[in-house]
């Protein structure tokens, strides 16, 4: 009997052509397992293409709502953001899809389960470190890290065996897509001085022939998870739907980002985010308004420990445990409602609110309903800068620049 390995399947070149590939190599059936996390595809299409292309078995499973839920709201609450650019679409469907795959090799008895990375790229390492973290006794088979084929022979081998692909050598983008974001790489966008062309982006309109009107979205959070678009309460998957839609119709979530790999090399990425990048805008804005200081200025340190994290592909690391346990911690008050402002291609957050809100009005206002007690402030200053005139009365006469002022000289 034929050992059975399970193939995180996609539909497009590489995937399609790693199936017979491994059937080839390595004897191998192939249960090809497509995972639904909010692509704009045919997924019965796809199932049928791979039985077509060599499959034994093919599967489908819509892990949206877990998407959302278990694995890009705690990256929101944690305010991730990769080199301050990159809102980490891609990157948080990488462990949830080596989840499934182990859960379904271990289901159907299978001994290995298999990606479409190469062995140049992030994805490669999240998977790989995700299963090892999982279920140490797979195999893993990655085929287009192993084949050698450049992406021309890679087209190539697909037209000798029958294999459609929607790629052509003219039209070369890698993509991948979910909820979350559009990354698109290969082609053009390799050289990092030419502007990504317009048919790259398809989520989001052109800033410049974007509305001339601006257009106002209210978000509603509880506990730091979006819970509400405009008043009206939703889930997940929906909420991020519409503001998919409604953010891209204003250019918002365009990214160009040349990014720092894990495996060592610069990166030429471009990405559409627009539910994104305007909920993690808010996300802070309420933060900012319900946190103290300290705690925003260490949970700043946390976000970018996450980001590089679920960038580097230990979403099942203990390190990610303590992390989700603080910032979960964090999320406590952060309740209300964030306004922002959608026009030409920003989104920009103009107003927020909080039953929680540390904001104070009669503290921070200028008119009469002023209840800040001004006079407290000369014996706040007076201890507060204790230090400082200690240290400058005693260590004085070693500062030239202060001996200069002495004799008149202007520093």
């Amino acid at each position: 009997m034929k050992d059975k390995v399970v193939l995180a399947y996609s539909g497009g070149l590489d995937t399609s052509v790693a199936i017979r590939w491994i059937g080839e190599k390595y004897q191998m059936k192939v249960i090809a397992l497509s995972i639904d996390l909010g692509a704009e595809k045919d997924y019965e299409g796809i199932r049928q293409k791979a039985l077509k292309v060599g499959a034994a078995k093919a599967l489908v499973v819509d892990a949206k709502d877990t998407f959302i839920n278990d694995y890009v709201f705690p990256a929101l609450q944690a305010d991730a953001i990769y080199e301050g650019q990159y809102t980490l679409a891609t990157a948080l469907a990488r462990p949830l899809i080596a989840k499934l795959l182990v859960q379904t090799a271990l289901k159907n008895k299978a001994t290995a389960v298999a990606h479409g990375c190469t062995g140049k790229g992030n994805d490669q390492v999240r998977f790989d470190v995700s299963v090892l973290a999982l279920a140490p006794q797979l195999d893993v088979i990655a085929p287009a890290r192993e084949w050698g084929f450049t992406r021309e022979e890679t087209i190539e081998y697909a037209k000798r065996y029958g294999i459609p692909v929607p790629v052509t050598v003219k039209s070369p983008y890698s993509i991948d897509e979910n909820l979350w974001g559009k990354s698109i790489e290969c082609g053009i966008l390799e050289d990092p001085w030419a502007e990504p062309p317009e048919e790259v982006f398809t989520w989001t309109k052109s800033p410049q022939k974007a509305p001339n009107k601006p257009q106002y979205v209210e978000i509603g959070f509880e506990q730091g998870i979006p819970v509400s678009l405009d008043g009206k309460t939703m889930g997940g998957v929906e909420l991020v739907e519409k503001l998919n839609v409604i953010a891209g119709e204003h250019g918002v979530g365009r990214i160009d980002h040349l990014e720092n790999r894990l495996v060592g090399i610069k990166s030429r990425e471009v990405y559409e985010a627009p539910a994104a990048t305007v909920l993690l805008a808010a996300h802070l804005a309420l933060e900012q308004m319900t946190l103290g200081k300290d705690q925003l200025r260490f949970k700043a340190r946390v976000a970018q420990e996450y980001a590089d994290i679920v960038y580097n592909g230990l979403w099942f690391s203990a390190m990610h445990d303590d992390l989700t346990a603080y910032v979960k911690s964090t999320q406590t008050h952060v309740d209300g409602t964030v306004r922002v402002k959608l026009f030409k291609g920003k989104a920009t957050v103009v107003g927020r609110k909080s039953p929680k809100s540390l904001y104070s009005y009669k503290l921070a206002t200028y008119d009469k309903e002023d209840k800040f007690d001004q006079s407290a402030s000369v014996g706040f200053i007076q201890i507060f800068g204790l230090p400082v005139k200690t240290q400058a009365q005693v260590q004085r006469k070693l500062d030239k620049s202060l001996r200069k002022i002495e004799e008149g000289e202007f520093v």
